[in-house]
């Protein structure tokens, strides 16, 4: 099993380059890639040979979409600062910031952030 992020991973997909398409670029772990629009961002990350996407909360095990229709929530990724966005279920658009999300994210709830007790 792979779990180094900085070596490079053969693509799973290939784009038809044939098709002349509007690409869009995004970031991904500080790397600028550009991807056809209208790609998933799952898609876009497994195109560029990403590799793992998250690690997991108790043994930090590496995962990577399955079903890319947003059923298992093995592709959550961090998109623009906002954690645990599925990545299979979300489009690419011009200058996203795509991160790995590392173990368990850390969302707050209106009932836990309410600091007034109202």
């Amino acid at each position: 099993m792979r779990t180094d992020h900085d070596s490079a991973c053969r693509p799973l997909f290939a784009v038809d380059s044939s098709q002349q398409s509007c690409t869009i670029t995004l970031q991904f772990e500080g790397e600028q890639i550009s991807v056809p629009a209208g790609t998933s961002v799952a898609a876009a990350l497994l195109l560029k040979g990403a590799g793992d996407f998250r690690t997991t909360p108790v043994k930090s095990s590496p995962r990577a979409p399955y079903c890319m229709m947003g059923i298992c929530f093995e592709c959550l990724v961090e998109i623009d600062g906002k954690p645990s966005r599925q990545a299979c279920l979300t489009t690419v658009r011009e200058g996203m910031v795509v991160r790995r999300q590392q173990g368990a994210s850390d969302l707050s709830s209106p009932i836990a952030g309410d600091q007034n007790g109202q």
